[in-house]
C-alpha cells in the first residue's frame, strides 16, 4: 500500500531521479571489428567488389540487398548491419560517414592493426610500434590504468580473436583477465557452457594460425560477463580482416553481419541484468580502414609501413589510400543521440581512450596529462 508522500519527500525523490538520469553509467563495453571499412558500414555492400559467378552474385545480393532499392545505401546498410542501424544509430551517434562530411581516421603513421589498437587503447600513437609482432606493449592502455583504480580493480576484462592481444594489453603487467587467440577459458567457476566452449574450440576449424573464430570469442565473453559481471569489457572481433586479406568479399560481409548479431545479443543480455540495464555505454569502432577499390580493398598500410616492409625508400611506394579511414558508433545513457554526425573537424582514433573514460565519468587527464580530448558525443549533465 502506498502511503502519502509529503511535498518535501517528493522533491527529494525528484532530485534523486534527476541525479540518476544525468550521472554517468557505471559500465562500459568497447567492441572493435578489425578492418571493417566505413564504406560498408554507411553504404552497405558494394556490387563492384563481388567477384563471384553470376549465381553466387545473385545470392549475395539477395542476402544483403533489396532488389527494388538495390542502389540505396540506407537499405543496403540496414540489411548488412541491422542492429547497428535500427538500434545504435537511432539511439546514439555515428562518426565517419565521409559521404555526409563526417570524417574519422587514425593518428598513427602505419595504418595497420597493432599501431591502431595501441592508439585507440592508450590515447596516443607510438612511432616505435612498427609491426604486428606480439611484443609486450610498453604503453599503458586505459584498460590497464582503470584496472589499477580501486573501484575497477579486477573488474576489467578483454576477449579477442587475435592472439596478439595478450601483448597489446600486456596482460602480464596489467593484471587484466585477457582471453585471446586459442586460449581456453581458465577463470574461476567456469560455467557448463564455458567448459563446452573449451572442448569445442579444440575441434573447431582454424582457418588462420593466429586468429580464432569470432563465435568462440563472443561465447567466452558472454560466459565471463554472466559469471563475473565486470564493469568494463572489451570485445575484439577479427574475422572481417582475415576474410578481406583473402579477397573473400562475400565472407567479409557475412563476418560483419555476424558481428552485428553478436553485438545485438550482447546488448540484449546486458539489458536483462540489473547491473547493466540502462547503466552501460557501448562503443563500436575499428583499428584501421582498407583500400577503396576492388584491387586495393584487401590491403591496408601507409607508404611508410610498405617502405619499411619492402626495405625501400618511401618515395618508391604508394600508400593504400583509405586504410587510414576509420569510424565509430556509440550509444548509452551518456551518449548524445545524433544519428550520423556531420562536422568539418576530422576526428581521430586516439580520442577513443579519453571518450571511454569520460563515459565512465573519469577525468582522462588523470590517466595521461596530454591525452587526446574526448570525442564530442557525450551528454551534458547541465
Amino acid at each position: 500500500m502506498l502511503g502519502f508522500i509529503r511535498p518535501t519527500a517528493l522533491v527529494l525523490l525528484l532530485i534523486q531521479a534527476c541525479v540518476q538520469t544525468t550521472a554517468a553509467a557505471d559500465n562500459l563495453v568497447l567492441v572493435t571489428i578489425d578492418g571493417l571499412r566505413w564504406q560498408e558500414v554507411f553504404r552497405g555492400l558494394d556490387e563492384e567488389f563481388i567477384q563471384s559467378d553470376e549465381q553466387q552474385k545473385k545470392a549475395l545480393l539477395q542476402e544483403f540487398a533489396v532488389d527494388s532499392t538495390l542502389h540505396s545505401p540506407m537499405s543496403k546498410r540496414e540489411k548488412l548491419l541491422p542492429f547497428l542501424w535500427q538500434v545504435v544509430a537511432k539511439q546514439g551517434v555515428m562518426l565517419g560517414n565521409r559521404d555526409t562530411g563526417s570524417a574519422m581516421q587514425v593518428a598513427n603513421d602505419r595504418w595497420f592493426s597493432y599501431p591502431g589498437y595501441n592508439e585507440l587503447l592508450s590515447g596516443k600513437p607510438d612511432a616505435n610500434i612498427v609491426s604486428n609482432a606480439a611484443i609486450a606493449n610498453p604503453n599503458v592502455t586505459f584498460l590497464e590504468w582503470l584496472n589499477q583504480q580501486p573501484s575497477y580493480q579486477n573488474k576489467v576484462a578483454a576477449f579477442a580473436s587475435w592472439d596478439a592481444f595478450n601483448a597489446i594489453i600486456n596482460d602480464e603487467r596489467s593484471g587484466i583477465m585477457v582471453n585471446a587467440g586459442f586460449q581456453a577459458a581458465a577463470w574461476p567457476n567456469l560455467s557448463a557452457k564455458a567448459l563446452w566452449l573449451n572442448e569445442i574450440q579444440q575441434y573447431t576449424p582454424r582457418p588462420w594460425p593466429n586468429e580464432r573464430l569470432d563465435a568462440i570469442t563472443f561465447g567466452f565473453a558472454v560466459e565471463y560477463l554472466k559469471s563475473h559481471q565486470p564493469k568494463v569489457i572489451y570485445l575484439a572481433l577479427g574475422e572481417t580482416d582475415e576474410f578481406a586479406h583473402q579477397d573473400n568479399y562475400p565472407e567479409y560481409l557475412r563476418a560483419a553481419h555476424r558481428n552485428d548479431y553478436f553485438i545485438q545479443q550482447l546488448w540484449t543480455l546486458l539489458q536483462s541484468m540489473d547491473q547493466y540495464r540502462d547503466n552501460t555505454n557501448l562503443i563500436i569502432t575499428v583499428d584501421h580502414g582498407r583500400g577503396q577499390t576492388p584491387t586495393t580493398w584487401q590491403h591496408h598500410s601507409s607508404a611508410k609501413a610498405v617502405a619499411d616492409y619492402k626495405k625501400v625508400a618511401e618515395k618508391d611506394v604508394e600508400a593504400i589510400i583509405g586504410s587510414e579511414q576509420t569510424w565509430l558508433a556509440a550509444m548509452g545513457p551518456d551518449v548524445t543521440p545524433a544519428r550520423s554526425m556531420s562536422a568539418q573537424q576530422v576526428f581521430t582514433s586516439q580520442q577513443i581512450a579519453a571518450t571511454a573514460l569520460a563515459l565512465l565519468n573519469v577525468d582522462a587527464t588523470t590517466f595521461h596529462q596530454h591525452i587526446a580530448p574526448a570525442l564530442p558525443i557525450i551528454q551534458s549533465s547541465d
